[in-house]
């Protein structure tokens, strides 16, 4: 069906796989929450972009490389870790901070829950997205099975739009959930720190399932 085998089964794994927390989207969340819709879609631009990237390395046989060189795999997947640590370290950082100027309710109306100076949400999100655990594994070990050998262009055209329209639509969702958010955060200090605080862990969790992942 499309140029793709098994499309049903693929298009139900798909959805499960978008909808399992990860690093993208709770990235793109806590931008949204924090800096409104527009900076949400810049983030998720990033991650869309990044997904891309893999999608294309795996059309160029990446993925299979990555299964068969373990010292590759090896690198990418520690470098993503790393990564991966170091936001979640930046995170937790912004929270301690929030929780020490809790009391400060003359800024807390007009500061955002997580102030980050220059940080660029497309640049982060990008790279967050090449290291995503779950995209590395969903293409290296998912993605790939639907691809049919008698054309396998039209089968990685049709599985990428399939998986850059389910991302659209989710990350979307919570862009606007997001956004509802940001003007509880801000009036509220320890709301604020306490979710950023969870975020940092998440993304800490993010990091050591990376470090133990397997190709």
């Amino acid at each position: 069906m499309l140029g793709v085998t098994d499309l049903p089964t693929y298009l139900a794994g798909l959805v499960l796989i978008v909808l399992l927390p990860g690093p993208n989207s709770l990235y793109v969340l806590s931008v949204a929450a924090r800096k409104g819709v527009r900076a949400g879609y810049t983030a998720a631009a990033g991650v869309w972009c990044g997904d891309a990237v893999l999608m294309t390395l795996s059309a160029a046989g990446v993925a299979s490389l990555l299964q068969a060189n373990a010292l590759l795999f090896g690198i990418v997947k520690y470098a993503g870790a790393g990564y991966l640590t170091w936001l979640a370290f930046g995170m937790l950082r912004a929270a301690w901070e929030m929780w020490r100027t809790r009391r400060d309710r003359a800024d807390a109306a007009e500061t955002p829950v997580a102030p980050a100076a220059g940080e660029r949400p497309f640049r982060r999100a990008l790279v967050v997205s090449l290291f995503n655990p779950k995209a590395i594994l969903f293409f290296v070990a998912f993605f790939v099975q639907f691809v049919p050998e008698s054309n396998p262009g039209m089968g990685f055209v049709v599985l990428g739009a399939f998986a850059q329209l389910a991302s659209f639509l989710y990350l979307t969702a919570l862009i606007f959930a997001g956004a509802r958010l940001a003007a509880t955060f801000r009036r509220r200090r320890r709301l604020s720190a306490g979710a950023t605080s969870v975020a940092g862990v998440l993304f800490l969790g993010f990091a050591v399932k990376l470090s133990l992942a397997s190709a």
